[in-house]
Order: structure tokens, then sequence, then C-alpha cells
């Protein structure tokens, strides 16, 4: 890292402070004044954060809360917790109270960072708080009783950075839970240059000219390394966008930013695709690479996306637990429906569920292995075992391999099942449904028929037609005619939207009624 210290700040940010790069903009915010930060002024407010965690007796190893959204404050926060020793603790911005209320009791956190709109969300859950003793309010007007962050990191001195190992826990994350509650996954300093050294510098290619701009939120591991490690890895610049990812609001911000390396997830891109094609235009940005993952991206809305933009979109594979992507397509390498190759850096295996490797075109759980894997669950132990075998973690998706290593995404392990006894994923059934033009969304859950055995059932979100019967029934002849015979859907709903999770995968489990 930097010299003998292994903290993961000395090497995105200080380095960067007192270097070639002290002049450069690290960020710029997309909405209001449009405030920046250069990399000097980010190395002296991240000083100044390790101060404020002395002046208000943050320990070492102790955690801190953030429930910050994509603004400056958020990597003054962040990279200032890891200099201080301190684990920033970064929430999503968009759970229900009674998550955090959960999340708040697990973590323990001595101290929390809240921006100004989601402070009201956050303040019934203060009152006589067992562990929490300080709220720093990001914004205008601090309400009675809190602290102003940015006078308080003002007032504060500069602290020098803490020496530490890069196998020491740096941050933690919750997990996106969208199979059920968030479980804390924790996360140690030499992960975060891994996963620059080996997606961001070898598939992504981020260079110091690039400008990034992720639609993905930093509270997100996915985004965390986007729209932060990556370009600070190399001196580049990443705007950051507070508000709701809509269509419009991110063909805004490509036209006025221009960035060079746009970041999002399938279900953002298809909608981009249907706002393009009803306003009759297309991105302006210069863009040079764009990246998907979050879920596995539908065939046609990456060739789609290349045809309107001259651009490919390098779909890929990553989870909490490995804090990026390890499996992806790549400048060059493209096969969209398929989810790539391993990341250099990372080993992959598919296994049946006796643990033991499959062969030829079977269909296999996903196993990963890399450096990037994290320390474990917070307080569950089982999970944690079940998840963590050894340099092994279990990624719970099934995928078939091709003999020349290219990975084919079929679903959850818990969203695979048999039809007359041959597996059916749910992705294939989907993209064979979205393939259709009056398609903007599809979800695909298992369902029993009158003798009890399973079928598939759609859920299908329209561009802009009308449901009917008439196209109801040719939704189901395209999939036979895409898929094969007996996984066409037996039940069609037409829906106006799909459950999905702040960082838009799909809940099926919400579809099947699940508790």
């Amino acid at each position: 890292m930097d010299g003998s210290n292994g903290n993961a700040a000395a090497y995105f940010v200080d380095r960067h402070a007192t270097g070639a790069a002290r002049d450069k903009t690290a960020f710029i915010e997309s909405d209001g004044a449009g405030r920046r930060l250069t990399y000097g002024e980010l190395g002296d407010r991240t000083a100044r954060m390790a101060g404020l965690c002395a002046r208000y007796g943050l320990r070492r190893e102790e955690r801190a809360i953030l429930l910050v959204l994509d603004e400056l404050e958020f990597p003054i926060a962040f990279w200032g917790a890891l200099k201080a020793g301190v684990i920033p603790v970064a929430l999503n911005t968009l759970l229900a109270a009674d998550v955090y209320r959960t999340i708040f009791a697990d973590c323990r956190a001595r101290a929390l960072f809240v921006s100004a709109p989601l402070y009201p969300v956050a303040a019934p859950l203060l009152e006589n708080h067992p562990t929490i003793e300080h709220v720093f309010f990001i914004g205008d007007d601090a309400p009675d009783g809190v602290l102003d962050f940015r006078a308080e990191l003002a007032a504060s001195d500069p602290a020098e950075t803490v020496v530490a190992s890069p196998d020491e826990c740096a941050f933690w994350l919750y997990s996106s839970g969208s199979t059920g509650q968030p479980k804390g996954v924790r996360h140690v300093h030499g992960s975060l240059k891994f996963t620059a050294d080996t997606y961001g510098a070898q598939v992504l290619g981020v260079a110091a000219d690039d400008l990034v701009f992720s639609a993905a939120k930093l509270f997100f591991a996915y985004g965390l390394g986007n729209g932060m490690t990556f370009p600070m890895s190399v001196g580049a610049a990443a705007v950051l966008f507070a508000g709701r990812p809509t269509p419009d609001a991110m063909a805004d911000v490509l036209t006025r930013f221009e960035p060079t390396i746009f970041c999002g997830v399938p279900t953002l891109y298809a909608a981009m695709l249907a706002h393009y094609v009803a306003s009759g235009s297309a991105p302006s940005a210069p863009l040079r690479r764009c990246i998907s993952a979050g879920e596995a991206l539908p065939a046609d809305v990456g060739q789609r996306w290349r045809d309107l933009t001259g651009v490919d979109i390098l779909d890929g594979v990553g989870s909490t637990e490995m804090l990026h992507i390890f499996l992806s397509n790549a400048p060059g390498n493209v096969a969209y429906g398929a989810s790539g190759v391993a990341v250099p850096g990372y080993r992959l295996r598919l296994v049946d569920e006796a643990g033991d490797e499959v062969t030829g075109d079977d269909v296999g759980e996903l196993l990963v292995d890399g450096a990037s894997a994290a320390d474990g669950y917070w307080n569950q132990r089982e999970r944690s075992r079940a998840t963590f075998e050894g340099v092994w973690t279990r990624t719970g998706d099934k995928y078939t391999r091709d003999p020349d290593g290219r990975y084919t995404y079929c679903g959850r392990t818990d969203d695979m099942f048999k039809v007359s006894g041959i597996w059916v994923s749910p992705f294939e059934v989907e993209q064979a449904l979205i393939a259709h033009p009056d398609v903007l969304e599809a979800a695909v859950i298992a369902r029993s028929d009158d003798e009890g055995l399973l079928k598939p059932a759609a859920f299908v979100v329209l561009q802009a037609n009308a449901p009917s019967p008439e196209l109801a029934e040719a939704l189901k002849e395209q999939v036979k005619a895409k898929a094969g015979m007996w996984k066409y859907p037996r039940w069609i709903e037409f829906v106006d939207d799909l459950p999905k999770t702040a960082t838009g995968k799909i809940q099926r489990f919400k579809l099947r009624g699940d508790a």
C-alpha cells in the first residue's frame, strides 16, 4: 500500500493528496451548487474527520453508521473513519425505519452520520438509544441536540492516518436483503486495493483522465467500487448523484457532465433505452465503457444499448460478500446473455448439491476464491460457516460453464426449479420474454398447477401497450420458440412494476409470497 501502512486510506487518499494529483478533482456533485473536492482537499478533510473521531472519543475498531447520500461528505466520512481506525458502517439510504432499527441494534455503533433528508427516518430511533452517543447532521440548520457535521469537521485538528494491517477490519456493508433481513458483512483494508487491481485495472481499465458516473449508490458494494475506489486508485474523478436514478435524471447527468465511464444495473439500462427511444435521442456523453451488475443483463438490453450508443455493456457478477465483480465480460470479449469469464485474480468452481465439481453443461452453484472475500458476517456464525468455506465463498447462484470457460447465469439457488425433471432457469425465460418489443421487465417464479407440479409463472411489465389475452399468448409462444416448449409460463400476470431492492435486484421471494 503506502510504505508499511496497510491502511486503505493511505493508498487511496494520502498517496494522491501529497502527490501529483493533489490539485485534481476527485468528486463532483451533480446537483445543487455543483460542489467539488480535490484530492488535496480530500486529504485535509479526511484527516480532520480522523481528528473529529478523536475529539468525540470514537476509538479504534468501534463502529460509526454512515446513513449518507452520495454527496461529498460520504467519501470524507468513510475515508476519515478509516484513517482513525474507526469502522464505518455504510447503510442503504432507502430502507424502512424497522430495518434501520434492527441494523442500529445489531452493529452497536457509537455514532451516526446522517444526511439531512434522511434524518426524519432516523430521528425516532435515536431516543434513549443504548449505544449511539453522537449524531452528526450533514446539511443546513441542524436540529437541536444534534451536531453540525460540517462545523465540527472545520473545528477539528487534522490527525495522522493510523497504521493498520491489510487484514484488519476496515468497514462493514449490510447485504441488500433480497431474500430477508440484511446481514452485516465485514471487509478488511486490503480488499479495496485488490478489487482496484483486478476488476478496476484489468477489466474496467480505469485511467487517470476518466470521469466516472455510477448510478449505483456508494452504500452498495458495486457502487462503492465504481464511484469511489476505482477512480481514486488512479487519481481520476467521479460524479456523485444524490437523488433517485430515474431515466430522465441519468440522461441529464450524462448530458451535463459527459462522463467516460457509466455504471448501471440491468433494470436501469432497460428503462433508459425506453426513455431514449421515446424521445428519439441517444446519450451524447463520450462514453468509452459501460458496465452492469446487480442482476444478470438480458441479452436484448445489451444489444439494443450497443446499437444506440456504439458502446458494449460489460455485464458482470459480484456480491457484497466479495465486494465487487469477480466474473465478467471484458472489452473485446462480450457475449450477451452470458456472464463472461473469471476476472484475473479470482478462481471459480461449479459444484452440485453434494459439493462435487459439475462436468459438461450441468448446472452447478458458483463458488469463488479471491482476496476480496469478506471476513464473515457479524454475529451470524452459522451463516458465515455456510457461506465462507476456507478460501471459497458460496454465491448462491446457479450457472453453467461452456468449454471456453464462459459462465451463463441460470438463477438463484432458491429460484431454480424443475419442470418434467429438467432444470428451468428463471433468467432464461425472462430473457425470452424481454426480447418481445412490448416488454420492459419480466420476472419468473415456480407455481404449482392443479396436480401439484411446478410450472413457470411470469410477471410482466409492459413498455406502453395495454395488456391483452392475445399478447399473453404471443409471449408464451415466444418463450416456446426461444427457450423450449416445456419452459413457457403457464400463467402470465401483467403488473405495473416488480418488487426490487434498492440495488435493483428483483425480489422473487415477494412474488412467491414467501415470508
